[in-house]
Order: structure tokens, then C-alpha cells, then sequence
């Protein structure tokens, strides 16, 4: 059984168990039964797994909601959801009071010292306002629910909308055989398998791991999720923060980690000074996912940390589908790994046809019996997310002679210009390449001649300073013309998500905005 530790405060999994018996007594009472969702408007706290953990007993949903939303967003996804009641760290819910449905009833965390401390949050903001129901308080006053639980679905998680709205991926309760298929994929992914095999003489309790993104996002959700579920030990972050992971890393002996490239960034950063100070001799497995890697970003990160980073891919809809160590990466520098067991991937034409090696196709694929979802209330989309029996997240790319997967782009931001296909990712990791560089964001814009015209946004290091003309002149040196952005602009900062994914869609709409056309 672990311990979950924010803070200074820590809590067994008994006691997380026997709260979440009592919030499902209180939610009961409240009108909440199976199919029906909560809403965790949460930062990273104890709560966030109480209320989850608490749906799941009452077979009703776990809807998590960034907190970043706008009152608009939010209102789209409370209306959305359709949940019965929500749970909302006090801080988070004066911007949004006014928009939650009046059939919802609201439940308010009081925000934690390590939250306010994180975010600069007044005290003052933090406190239950008056007249509103107190989460600690209303959860203490039920006794535990002791019925039979219920058979749990899954969360709801919202994509990131970075196309467009968010879509809710709604699964039904899995049977024995989808639970044990999704239970593989994840230890896999996080590097449990070991530890929750009798035979190995290990046990998951030696696991120390950490919650260092968002739990509104799917990766993190399910990666804290099945660690709490497993035994292993949680570390729950209020936020990424470089030198304080470095910190704990050190002081708590972890030993694995679920992590998104940004981070690695971020790490790299630091001053070397900095990056020396800390003893990392415990960590035992690193998995990165959700966002590209630029490849001397890992390759430096694999010199620091050692061979304990691995990468898998996947998505909210299909699930993780493949994975490769640092070893397998290195000799096959971009990879995102091979198939991995239960996964099924294939890479097609525009006919339904698997293309040869290093022909680049789209890619489709699920984990078995990943498939079985819908979106909340848009079944079409849902349809329209299917091919050969396999979703399709996207995505394009290629298998190499190995059985390797590699990744091209977007579908949806490919860039057809003059009919030529010009990946994105291929001009951005070419832009990453150079000193100057800190972000970039690479999309089509109308172009009357070419009909897409290749437009680059970046954002440069501190205190450096260079010209669209050489900016230019460097990526000839190394691709052809074509593909060489039309137009570059210059940018502070990148509209980003916690997950590390960029917003293109913030960045391409002012370019396509009264165009019947959206290529």
C-alpha cells in the first residue's frame, strides 16, 4: 500500500480509499449514479483522486477540467458533459461562478499552502466562501458508502481542442479482458511491468513516482491513477518546476517518471552548476510522450540522466501503441519505437492499403479493445475517427525496414503548396537545430499562387537577435527551397499547453479567418 505525499502533507491509501467511500456516500445522496460524471475543477491535490476514486464507486464518470479555460470553455464543457455535480478548488471558482449549470452542485476545496505557494496565490482567494459547501467538511459529515461498488468506467478526458473544440472520449465500463488489456499498456508505458510480477521478487512499494503534469491530462491522469491503484508511492507536484524536481528526485530517492519533452527542455536550462548539485543515482525509468522531441534535446538528456529514458506513443483514443528505450532511440535516432504488446499499428494509403518501408502513409492503430468509445454527445466525429477497424489520431509517418515507427507531421498540418506535401515538423526540428532558436511553430497559410505558402512563427533565445533574411539562409543550407517558410515572424512567447502540444490552431486562425476554405 503507498503514500501519497503534497507538500508537507501525506496520506496512506487507506485513507484515501475510506474518504473517497465517504464523498461517494455524499454524492450518492446528492443524485449521482452510474453513468452519470463529476467535474474535478482541480489543481494537482488529494481531492483530484478522492473525487475520481469516488465516481468509480457509484459507476458514474470522472469529467477532469483544465483549469486554465476561459468562463466560455468551461461553460462548454459543464454543458457538455452534462455532469451532476463538481468539485473546485476555492481559488479557481470566482471566474467561473457564473456560468456553472444551476443543476450542478458545487463542492469547494480549500487550496492548499504548496498551491498558493506555487502559483503566487493569495491566502485570502484560497478559503471556502461563505455560504458554499466545504469539501473536507461535507465529505467528514458521510460515512463511508459500503453497497457494492459499482462496476468503474473510465475518466472523461477532453482533448486539447487544438483543432478546434474538445471532444469528451467517453468509454463504457470495460470487461475483465479490456481492463487487463489497458493494465498491460500502462505498465508497460510507465515501466511497472517488473515490479507487479510475483516471480521478480520485486513489489510495486519499492516504486517512488511523481504527478509532475496536469491530471486534467489524460497521460498524467492515468499514469497517477494506476500508480495509486498498483501500491506504488505518488509524489503529487502542485507544478513542473526544474530544480525542484532535481530536488525531490534526490531527497525522496525516486525511482520512475512520466514526463512530456517541455520538461526535458526546461531541465537543460538550468546552469550546469545547478544541474551537478543533485544525486539522480535512483531513478530507474523515464517515459516521455504527448509532444515531439527534438533529437538534441534527448540525446543530451540520455547523456545526463544515463539510458533510463524511454518513449512511448499514443492517444487519448487509441491508447499507447509503442515504445522504445534509450538504446533502441540512439540506434534509431526519431524514432517513437516499435509496436508494443496488445498494441496494433498499421501505416496506410488513401486507399486502406499498408505501404512499404520509409513510405510515408498514415498512421492508424489501438490498443486492444481501445476502440470501444464515443465522443460525448458528437457520434459522428467518432465515426469519422475509425479506419480498417483502427483510429486514426492524425498522424503521418513511416516504418522503417526494422519494424520502427517514425513520425512525419500532423495530417492536419501538412502543407500542400503547389501540390507538394511539405512537412512541418521536418522545417521545425531543421529550425530547433539552430543556437538561436528557443520555440517554433511551422503551419500554411493561404497563399493565392501555391495555395498554401509555408509560414514559420518563432520565438528566440534571451538576448539574441537574428534576421529573416539569415534565418532563411541557414535552413537553405539545409533543405530545399520550397519547403524554406515564406514568411517568419518573431514572437515573445508560443501559445503552449501544460502537455507541451503548441496551439497552432491560435496561431493559424487570423491567417484563414472569413475563408470558406480551412486546408
Amino acid at each position: 500500500m503507498g503514500t501519497i505525499w503534497s507538500g508537507t502533507r501525506q496520506r496512506d491509501a487507506e485513507t484515501l480509499t475510506r474518504r473517497a467511500a465517504q464523498a461517494a456516500s455524499g454524492f450518492e445522496k446528492l443524485g449521482v449514479g452510474a453513468g452519470d460524471g463529476i467535474a474535478l475543477y482541480l489543481r494537482n491535490d488529494f481531492p483530484f483522486f478522492e473525487g475520481s476514486i469516488a465516481a468509480g464507486m457509484l459507476g458514474a464518470y470522472p469529467v477532469p477540467v483544465n483549469w486554465h479555460y476561459t468562463a466560455d470553455e468551461a461553460a462548454y464543457l459543464l454543458n457538455d458533459s452534462g455532469v451532476k455535480a463538481l468539485v473546485i478548488h476555492a481559488d479557481l471558482l470566482g471566474p467561473i461562478q457564473s456560468v456553472i449549470p444551476k443543476n450542478v452542485a458545487v463542492l469547494v476545496v480549500e487550496t492548499p499552502p504548496e498551491i498558493c505557494t506555487a502559483y503566487g496565490l493569495s491566502r485570502d482567494t484560497a478559503v471556502t466562501p461563505s455560504g458554499a459547501i466545504a469539501w473536507d467538511a461535507w465529505l467528514e459529515s458521510h460515512e463511508p458508502r459500503t453497497a457494492n461498488a459499482e462496476a468503474a468506467p473510465s475518466t472523461i478526458i477532453y482533448t486539447s481542442g487544438t483543432t478546434g473544440r474538445p471532444k469528451g472520449v467517453k468509454r463504457p465500463t470495460f470487461t475483465q479482458a479490456q481492463q487487463d488489456a489497458a493494465a498491460r499498456m500502462l505498465a508497460w508505458s510507465y515501466g511497472f511491468t517488473e515490479y507487479l510480477d510475483p516471480a521478480s521478487g520485486h513489489s510495486p512499494a519499492e516504486i517512488v513516482t511523481a504527478a509532475v503534469g496536469p491530471l486534467y491530462h489524460s497521460a498524467p491522469n492515468a499514469h497517477a491513477g494506476f500508480s495509486i491503484r498498483v501500491g506504488a508511492n505518488l509524489l503529487v507536484m502542485p507544478r513542473f518546476d526544474p530544480e525542484g524536481l532535481l530536488r525531490e528526485i534526490e531527497q525522496r530517492r525516486i525511482t520512475h517518471l512520466n514526463m512530456v519533452p517541455i520538461m526535458f527542455n526546461r531541465l537543460l536550462k538550468l546552469p550546469k552548476a545547478v544541474r551537478d548539485r543533485y544525486d539522480l543515482s535512483s531513478l530507474r525509468f523515464v517515459a516521455h510522450a504527448a509532444a515531439p522531441c527534438a533529437p538534441q534535446v534527448k540525446r543530451e538528456m540520455i547523456a545526463w540522466w544515463g539510458p533510463v529514458i524511454n518513449e512511448y506513443y499514443g492517444s487519448t483514443e487509441m491508447g499507447n501503441v509503442t515504445f522504445c528505450t534509450a538504446e533502441e532511440w540512439l540506434k534509431h535516432p526519431g524514432t517513437v519505437g516499435k509496436v508494443m504488446p496488445g498494441g496494433h499499428v498499421r501505416v496506410i494509403d488513401e486507399k486502406g492499403h499498408d505501404v512499404p518501408p520509409r513510405t510515408v502513409g498514415e498512421v492508424i492503430g489501438a490498443v486492444t479493445g481501445f476502440t470501444n468509445f464515443t465522443y460525448q454527445n458528437d457520434d459522428a466525429k467518432r465515426r469519422a475517427m475509425e479506419k480498417e477497424g483502427l483510429i486514426t489520431p492524425g498522424d503521418v509517418g513511416y516504418f522503417d525496414e526494422d519494424g520502427f515507427l517514425y513520425l512525419c507531421d500532423r495530417k492536419n498540418d501538412m502543407i500542400i503548396s503547389g501540390g507538394a506535401n511539405i512537412y512541418s515538423a521536418e522545417i521545425e526540428a531543421e529550425l530547433h537545430k539552430l543556437p538561436e532558436i528557443a520555440d517554433c511553430a511551422v503551419f500554411g497559410i493561404p497563399d493565392d499562387e501555391f495555395g498554401e505558402a509555408v509560414h514559420a512563427v518563432v520565438q528566440l533565445q534571451p538576448n539574441v537577435s537574428i534576421s529573416e533574411t539569415d534565418l532563411r539562409s541557414k535552413l537553405r543550407a539545409t533543405m530545399a527551397g520550397y519547403k524554406v517558410p515564406k514568411r517568419i515572424d518573431f514572437a515573445l512567447t508560443l501559445p503552449r499547453e501544460d502537455s507541451g502540444k503548441i496551439f497552432k490552431r491560435k496561431l493559424r486562425e487570423p491567417f484563414w479567418s472569413g475563408r470558406q476554405t480551412q486546408i
